[in-house]
């Protein structure tokens, strides 16, 4: 019985080739958006499961409070987490560790040959105990207790000793002063690529004295717990002021001239709290966290769109399955005549349903793996179709195939299976109201989602150019960033000369981070006379950054090489005046502030002059309000800084980047020359966002491609069932373009209408993105409108081509048997 079943299913699909095509296609298509989808949400949800005891292990990370603003950092101060430990017995463990390179590079040097190693991390004795992992050399429990120890990952032992077994012993030099070098003690696997925790080499914490020092106020360590089985997360946290109590509040009163009360009444505050590390990739967003993580939000809204899009092709699936129902009414009718029960006609639909969804998975998984490439570099992760072509996960498709195949083919087969033999054999029958009703139904639906989709995507592509565009305050196109001058020392004077007889170079300028970077370090600072403090964030330039970024001067001046002076001077921007309370004229205003690195000696304070305001620019992400800013001089440093911008002439940048390579083997020949773009720093900010643009474009894209196949099986099956009555217009002296208009009017009201449905919705969700965004661009009405424009025009290309040629059908052909 059921290879009968299968015999007719076949040849039904075989005679009506296109529209099974148009079938497979829409939801092949359709499955696969669904699938890659489903791959890298499994990807991002199973971020740091590789931890043993994973689900008892906490981040601690702190929300300071200042009395305009709160910010909540990843990092926090090296000796809370000890704290944490000694205080509460419910912490099973701690550790912590540094970020030692950052964005920067290690030069390692093992005999004469030289390696730059990223990703390297300062961790103390006890990393091992709270995320256990079995060395493949060395003992985890003794690996990091000693200064000068060192563990690398095996891919790490590969490349510099050309094994594991071979590194474990050997030695290698740093340019590190205060430790210059490491003996090999432990070699671990490497990590999954889904984890936020990353290194090549961990160096023991021991190894620099100043990283050991009593420290509760300043931020520079990863803070990790891991509680006890059965220990409350909530009942430690709700703990955790003691600690700032018992620890915290001797700094501020040393460091502030305050005592802790008056700091709090002041409206600062130290709030501590935990993160699960396995929620820290999807739900975390702080200032220095260790890579920039992924987004719930952005999951949820893959989430849904992989379902739209499935949910669009098996309209489709359904619409051309109803929209044949007068085709195959006769069939149903003779079937019926000669025996054939309900569930007979049902089973057999369904049998032709679950075939062509079944092909549709075949189909999809190709189509997953030949685009695989591309989408790794749409999402920005690495994403592996292996993992689809395990036995149970084929098992699962076939099970995924069959069951949509059953669900979208369940209305068609039992609208047609309930067709009256009498009424169709008499060709009595007609496509009820509800059927077309139900259709156009769906076509609305399919095309809202489109809407929501193409008004989605304007908007965070407008976001995104807007983050990225000239509105930041400053200049950042022909812009390069020269890495590590600070090695330059003494001799940076005359390497800037050299760079400003470069052909093409602009402008040179020094600075201790570049706008979109990590570098603007907390400070505070106090008008002199008062006795309220400002912590803002801080970076140290010289005399030729302004110009050099184009930064724009408010009031007073920026440093300058002709006032000595100015090595005691600051240039504030419109936050910090504010924040510090500073009346006119700013100009002269008078700060101290408790910064080690900007006094002579611990308690002996230099008094800075305010020489100039900066007007506002943004030098974070556009996700945050633009905080105060104090700008020290780097002529007290001998204008030595970590980074220097160099500003090009876009039509000489290769040549120009060639000669400052150059130039800089000549000064540094030990060290690479690295260089980056500003533009490209600024987007780096922005990873997600980027992200979900790439998506939002595509899928947009996919979405109103698969609904199109859809409209272009309903516009022919819809001119077949009425070309009689164009062809007697045409008899009667209709024209073409009167026949295209007569076809394509239902069509464009059901678009405008899935418009009138997008609309509030597209609204909603970008109203609700947006507020992720401290300065973000409006929901303006045209938007929209485009939209629905765009949709008009595509819906009328999809069903003009069957239009035309239903217009130009020759009418005898047609009407001879009439």
């Amino acid at each position: 019985m059921f290879r009968n079943y299968w015999k007719v299913a076949v040849r039904s699909l075989l005679k009506r080739k296109g529209f099974t095509l148009i079938n497979i296609l829409g939801l092949a298509t359709g499955m696969g958006v669904c699938l890659l989808i489903l791959l890298f949400i499994r990807h991002e949800v199973n971020y740091d499961r590789w931890e043993v005891n994973g689900d008892r292990i906490y981040r601690v990370v702190l929300e300071r409070k200042y009395p305009d603003r709160a910010t909540s950092y990843a990092i926090i101060p090296f000796s809370i987490g000890p704290a944490i430990r000694k205080e509460f017995p419910e912490v099973e463990e701690s550790t912590g560790f540094g970020d030692f390179t950052g964005k920067d590079a290690l030069l390692v040097r093992i005999g004469d040959r030289r390696f730059e190693e990223r990703n390297v991390l300062t961790v103390d004795s006890t990393f091992f105990r709270v995320f256990p992992m079995a060395l493949l050399e060395g003992d985890a429990a003794t690996a990091l207790q000693k200064p000068g120890m060192a563990v690398i990952n095996e891919s790490t032992a590969v490349r510099l000793y050309g094994s594991a077994a071979a590194a474990i012993g050997k030695e290698f030099e740093t340019e590190v002063q205060q430790a210059p070098r490491f003996r090999v003690t432990g070699v671990c696997a490497d990590l999954p690529a889904n984890s936020h925790i990353r290194f090549n080499i961990l160096l023991s914490e021991t190894s620099f004295p100043f990283a050991r020092e009593v420290n509760y106020t300043g931020f520079s360590t990863y803070t990790y717990l891991r509680l006890r089985p059965n220990a409350s997360p909530a009942a430690l946290e709700a703990q955790l002021p003691l600690i700032v109590k018992k620890y915290v509040s001797g700094d501020i009163a040393r460091n502030m001239g305050m005592t802790f009360e008056q700091f709090i009444a002041a409206g600062n505050g130290y709030h501590y709290y935990l993160q699960p590390v396995r929620n820290i990739h999807l739900d975390s967003d702080l200032e220095a966290e260790l890579i920039p993580n992924g987004s719930r939000r952005a999951v949820t809204i893959f989430a849904i769109i992989a379902t739209f899009i499935l949910g669009i092709a098996c309209v489709n699936f359904i619409n051309l399955s109803t929209a044949r129902s007068m085709e195959r009414a006769k069939e149903v009718g003779i079937r019926k005549t000669f025996g054939s029960e309900k569930r007979s006609l049902v089973f057999q639909f369904l049998l032709e349903s679950s075939i062509v969804s079944v092909l549709s998975v075949v189909l999809s998984v190709v189509l997953v793996w030949a685009s695989l490439p591309f989408f790794n570099t749409l999402s920005g992760e690495v994403l592996l179709v292996g993992s689809l072509l395990t036995p149970g996960t084929i098992l699962l498709l076939l099970g995924f195939g069959s069951f949509v195949g059953v669900v979208a083919g369940l209305y068609p087969a039992f609208v047609l299976s309930s067709f009256q033999p009498i009424k169709v054999l008499k060709g009595k029958f007609q496509s009820n109201r509800y059927g077309i009703a139900l259709r156009n139904g769906l076509v609305i639906f399919q095309f809202a989602i489109s809407i929501v989709l193409i008004i989605c995507t304007i908007v965070v592509n407008r976001q995104m150019n807007y983050m990225l565009g000239d509105k930041l305050g400053f200049a950042k196109d022909h812009v390069i960033e020269i890495a590590r001058t600070d090695l330059l020392g003494a001799k940076t004077p005359a390497f800037r000369n050299e760079l400003a007889g470069i052909a093409g170079v602009e402008k040179i300028g020094g600075t201790s981070s570049m706008p979109g970077e990590a570098g603007f370090f907390g400070i505070s600072w106090q008008p002199v006379g008062s006795r309220e403090s400002m912590t803002g964030r801080g970076i140290v330039v010289d005399a030729s950054f302004a110009e050099t970024l184009g930064l724009s001067i408010k009031e007073g001046r920026w440093f300058s090489k002709d006032f000595p002076t100015d090595s005691l001077g600051v240039v504030v921007n419109e936050k910090a005046v504010k924040a510090l309370g500073l009346k006119e004229p700013v100009i002269g205003a008078r700060l101290t502030t408790t910064a080690e690195f900007l006094n002579p000696k611990p308690d002996s304070f230099y008094t800075y002059k305010v020489v100039g305001v900066v007007n506002d620019f943004h030098y974070q992400s556009l996700h945050q309000a633009i905080n105060p800013l104090v700008i020290t001089n780097a002529a007290r440093f001998g204008d030595v800084t970590g980074v220097t911008a160099v500003r090009i002439k876009g039509d000489v940048f290769g040549p120009a980047i060639a000669a400052i390579e150059q130039k800089w083997r000549q000064f540094v020949p030990d060290h690479p020359f690295h260089y980056s773009f500003l533009d490209q720093t600024l987007a780096a900010q922005y990873q997600a966002e980027q992200t979900l643009q790439r998506i939002f474009t595509v899928f947009s894209a996919l979405a109103i491609f698969i609904a199109c196949i859809g409209l272009l099986g309903l516009a022919a099956y819809a001119t077949q069932q009425r070309i009689r009555e164009i062809c007697i217009r045409k008899v009667l002296g209709a024209r073409v373009g009167t026949i295209v208009g007569l076809l394509s009017r239902d069509f464009i009201r059901l678009v405008t209408l899935s418009a009138l449905v997008a609309f509030p919705l597209a609204w909603l969700a970008m109203h609700s993105w947006l507020q992720g965004f401290a300065y973000r661009v409006g929901l303006s009405w045209w938007i929209f409108v485009l939209a629905w424009v765009i949709s008009l025009f595509i819906t009328l290309v999809t069903i003009g081509v069957q239009a035309v040629r239903a217009a130009s059908t020759n009418p005898v052909k047609v009407l001879r048997s009439e």
